[in-house]
């Protein structure tokens, strides 16, 4: 029989946006929450599992605890910052019901699958990488001894780790994930700030064919060779988003990078465009005017576009593949074509410098996307970066990636540029971004124009001066 599976994204600190969509999970300067879509694929293939997403839903354990009662299997989604909550919350489970299975997913336990399982003995298995079928396999209650994928702690206390399992390559066999999403979750819950509301997000492909350094989720569970979905069966789950999510105002297509293969983005814009829907996804900054009119001639509305920095030779360093002045006009182009950019930079990179950053402020401003996040630059583990800065002893003395609240810490540190002055410029690019008279009139323009965005913006404001407030307490 099948197992009774829980899909678990488990209590954390308030404000925690971690769904495995996020590149970074951590508090933002405006609050999101996206959707746990890694937790849902697998959910999707197991019959009768249910998916609890209780940072989104403002859930503690004890909302949740009754749940190891019902359940003979939990899989926990995991990350390098939210680890020990998780290790926390599996121990507390276990204790409920020491019968239940409990594993975890995640780029945490995919390039740490020994120490992982050794954390706790309240952890039973970890699948590694790629994990949909993986877990089903457990789930359908297969001998562990015979599944591609995990690791695990045998009769004798022994960790095994069985052979990798292959990545999918017909992306077609996995099932639609937002019927998870009408059975178990509120839409209301999800947000972002340059996304509209309600919005829905899903993968039309996995995979990404940059190599950028630091880039968390190709180096550990996606991988490099873009994999997709066909284009009809993406419209398919597009007709059936529509169908039940009347309220949804946008889809985001949280695909690493959707613009990797441009002749079918054209051909996947062309058949959104015949359903008159309103989409997003991210994009790299090289991608042409030809290509951004067709997504624009058929309803692609704004675009999620890492820019990183606007030094040439940081983004060699970064292996980001792209030059500053393709960036400069692909911004030029978006503007043209009325795409709204939700444009993302990092401080603290190598060969990062004051100079540097006053560099990309200036891009910034030039550039001068709908809206920013800025972020320092996190070595996460099984990333090019993590080894880089382990190696060149960059690391400041603070390990963790985050404090106990979920405020970002600089963790890099070079000879010239102390992680204390990186830290303190992010606070200093945004107020220098935001703060001129342009950018406060743009939005007070929207504002006046639109009370459901004047309503929204006030919200965004205040989560933004307290995010400010935050991070000085953090320093």
């Amino acid at each position: 029989m099948t197992m009774r599976s829980l899909f678990l994204q488990g209590p954390s600190f308030d404000g925690y946006d971690g769904g495995a969509g996020a590149r970074y999970q951590m508090k933002r300067e405006v609050k999101s929450f996206w959707y746990p879509t890694w937790l849902a694929q697998p959910a999707a293939l197991i019959e009768g599992s249910k998916l609890i997403d209780a940072p989104a839903h403002n859930l503690s354990f004890d909302d949740i605890k009754h749940e190891a009662h019902a359940r003979d299997l939990v899989v926990l989604h995991t990350s390098t910052p939210s680890f020990n909550q998780d290790v926390r919350t599996a121990e507390l489970l276990k204790a409920e019901n020491p019968a239940l299975k409990i594993g975890m997913i995640g780029a945490k336990v995919a390039v740490d699958a020994e120490g992982s399982l050794k954390a706790s003995e309240a952890i039973d298995f970890v699948a590694r990488n790629e994990f949909d079928f993986t877990i089903k396999d457990v789930a359908d209650g297969q001998n562990w001894a015979g599944i591609d994928g995990i690791s695990y702690r045998n009769s004798q206390g022994v960790i095994v780790h069985n052979q990798d399992r292959a990545i999918v390559t017909d992306m077609d066999l996995l099932p639609f994930v937002t019927p998870v999403y009408k059975r178990d979750l509120d839409i209301q819950k999800y947000y972002g700030g340059y996304l509209l509301h309600p919005y829905i997000s899903f993968y039309t492909g996995r995979g990404c064919k940059s190599r950028c350094t630091f880039c968390l989720w190709p180096q550990t569970v996606g991988g490099h060779n873009y994999r997709v979905r066909s284009i009809g069966h993406v419209i398919e789950e597009v007709k059936y988003v529509m169908e039940a999510f009347p309220q949804s105002k946008e889809i985001f297509f949280d695909d690493d990078t959707l613009t990797d293969n441009l002749p079918r983005t054209e051909a996947l814009a062309v058949e959104l465009g015949k359903l008159g829907v309103v989409w997003s996804c991210n994009a790299k900054a090289n991608v042409p005017y030809k290509t951004l009119k067709v997504m624009k001639d058929n309803g692609l509305r704004v675009l999620l576009v890492g820019f990183e920095s606007g030094n040439q030779q940081i983004l060699h360093n970064i292996k980001k593949g792209l030059r500053v002045d393709v960036a400069r006009q692909f911004a030029k182009d978006c503007k043209t074509l009325g795409i709204k950019v939700h444009g993302t930079f990092i401080l603290g990179l190598p060969g990062e410098t004051r100079e540097t950053i006053m560099e990309t402020l200036a891009f910034a401003k030039e550039v001068n996307p709908h809206t920013i996040q800025v972020s320092l630059a996190a070595p996460y583990p099984g990333t090019f970066l993590h080894n880089q800065a382990t190696v060149n002893g960059w690391f400041a003395a603070e390990r963790d990636l985050l404090n106990d609240d979920g405020n970002q810490i600089a963790q890099l540190s070079y000879e010239h540029l102390p992680a204390s002055e990186i830290f303190e410029a992010v606070e200093m690019f945004y107020k220098k971004f935001y703060f001129r008279p342009s950018k406060i009139a743009g939005i007070v323009g929207e504002m006046v124009t639109d009370s459901d965005m004047m309503k929204r913006r006030l919200r965004e404001g205040v989560e933004f001066f307290r995010f400010l407030r935050d991070r000085k307490l953090a320093a």
